[in-house]
């Protein structure tokens, strides 16, 4: 993983609205947050882009790993993008890049990965994703 990333890298952008909540202590965003922004910007991805239906759709995502360097402080009420991309794509898996930018800003302020594998909504056994889905990723992949 580069030490740097840049928007030029990412393929799908989602507009983030911090919340007074998300600063800490320190008058920061506080770290476990950018957890919930890489999900955000994934799952509308996939719910947008893929077909997923969150309440029915029998083949769901789930996460079993994740990754998050800091590179520069955020704070309520700064206005974000969360970058999205596909690192790595399977038949059962995909590993996103995801960086998190201040608007107007081209250098991630954090930046990480998220690996969904996909399973069966009822026994949660490993599956085969969606060709809609795994469509959808196709088109961000690389960057």
């Amino acid at each position: 993983m580069s030490d740097v990333e840049t928007s030029d890298r990412y393929r799908y952008f989602l507009p983030i609205t911090t919340r007074w909540m998300d600063n800490d202590a320190y008058g920061h965003i506080n770290n476990v947050t950018y957890y919930s922004y890489f999900d955000t910007v994934a799952n509308h991805y996939l719910i947008h882009e893929g077909g997923l239906d969150i309440v029915s759709s029998p083949v769901i995502g789930l996460v079993v790993e994740s990754r998050c360097t800091y590179k520069a402080p955020l704070a309520y009420p700064d206005r974000l993008r969360a970058g999205l991309r596909v690192d790595k794509l399977g038949n059962r898996s995909v590993t996103y890049g995801i960086g998190i930018f201040k608007e107007g800003e081209a250098q991630a302020a954090a930046h990480g990965y998220f690996v969904h594998v996909f399973v069966d909504r009822q026994s949660r056994k490993a599956v085969p994703m969606p060709e809609r889905m795994r469509e959808a990723l196709a088109r961000i992949s690389g960057g």
